[in-house]
């Protein structure tokens, strides 16, 4: 399985591209920053971010597209900024019908570093390990973008055999039972 991380930010999103599944060592297979100007206007700046979205998904083609999801902070311009690139991320995704999952930072923290409460250099510490690179990616997004990316092939694939398990299991219910009413 192929997964783009992306770590939205309106000035830096972090992009990075992992290959791999459970069980197996996991591969990096490209790792960036997609930049935007504070000098620009909001809209100019997120159409920079879609065409960076759109150029990395034509270039890398991945199965799936695992995204930071947004949490409170206190600072709301951060947040506004943060949920308007990642907006722009699913709507690229989605445009090409790929499978979109959102993963809190605690989550993406647990997943690499056993500790939902990793700093980040933790995290990357543990990128780094994981997929036996000579260095930790910088910035500190590209880094997030591969730990998103990991945590899709590691959870991801154990939750979609989950909800498959209980569609299975709802269909089998909805079934007549044999020998019923006709």
């Amino acid at each position: 399985m192929r997964v783009l991380g992306i770590d939205p930010g309106l000035t830096r999103c972090g992009m990075g591209v992992v290959e791999g599944s459970v069980g197996r060592p996991l591969s990096l297979v490209d790792v960036g920053v997609i930049r935007t100007s504070s000098q620009l206007a909001v809209p100019e700046r997120l159409v920079t971010i879609e065409r960076g979205v759109d150029a990395w998904l034509d270039e890398h083609r991945p199965d799936a597209v695992a995204i930071e999801r947004i949490f409170a902070r206190s600072d709301v311009s951060t947040i506004m900024g943060t949920a308007q690139a990642a907006g722009i991320a699913m709507v690229c995704a989605a445009r090409r019908g790929l499978p979109v999952a959102l993963h809190t930072p605690s989550e993406v923290k647990a997943a690499v570093s056993g500790n939902g409460r990793a700093d980040k250099a933790q995290v990357g510490a543990m990128v780094t390990r994981i997929l036996r690179l000579d260095a930790l990616p910088k910035p500190a997004d590209a880094a997030d973008a591969l730990a998103l990316a990991i945590t899709h092939i590691w959870r991801g694939g154990s939750q979609a055999r989950l909800e498959a398990a209980v569609a299975a299991a709802g269909a089998r219910q909805s079934r007549p039972a044999a020998g019923g009413v006709r």
